[in-house]
């Protein structure tokens, strides 16, 4: 028999699966009925095993974008990094650390920027990653945008990043990304949820 902690670990996982298969069922409940492009259970399929993917590393927000057809847009996860002692890396010392990817490579010249963001001063990097394909068969090329936000006064740092196997999506991607970055806000809350002044 198993030990307990790890029969309650496969309890959670049990609970999340069951969880993001419900949600996965609800959602493709909603799309339009009137566009066949993907079968609904290949549409589930999708949802959960993205679900479950996005997830795998507790970021602070993981979202997938879907057409109304089904079809996978985007993903994009938000995280937040900040080790006690170490120094929050600067805009320039922050460039090559976004760029660096366990499972691929970027290809081409990346699009580096600098901007002003609600939350905060930002770096902004637009790029092609080659990832390397499931037991290292090949590689096939995504699309991403990632930004770095320093909220003021924190020694976090806020990482967004959005990717795209599509690339013929790449602009529609880019642009999407581009407006719903500058809409997010840093709200600080303590233990108990109440707002920090």
């Amino acid at each position: 028999m198993a030990p307990a902690c790890v029969r309650d670990l496969y309890a959670e996982l049990d609970e999340a699966l069951t969880k993001w298969g419900a949600l996965a069922r609800e959602t493709v409940d909603r799309l339009d009925p009137l566009s066949p492009e993907i079968g609904k259970s290949a549409v589930r399929d999708d949802l959960a095993d993205r679900a479950l993917r996005l997830n795998e590393d507790a970021p602070v927000l993981a979202a997938a974008y879907y057409a109304e057809s089904g079809e996978a847009l985007m993903d994009l996860v938000i995280d937040a990094y900040g080790d006690q002692g170490v120094p929050r890396p600067t805009a320039e010392e922050v460039v090559p650390l976004l760029l660096k990817w366990e499972n691929g490579v970027v290809v081409g010249e990346p699009e580096v920027t600098g901007l002003e963001l609600p939350a905060g001063p930002a770096t902004r990097i637009r790029s092609t990653l080659k990832i390397r394909r499931m037991l290292g068969l090949g590689r096939r090329t995504t699309g991403f945008v990632r930004y770095a936000v320093f909220p003021p006064g924190l020694r976090s740092l806020v990482v967004v990043t959005a990717m795209w196997e599509k690339i013929r999506l790449t602009e529609e991607n880019v642009q999407r990304v581009d407006e719903i970055v500058p809409s997010l806000r840093l709200d600080l809350v303590d233990g108990n949820g109440n707002d920090i002044v």
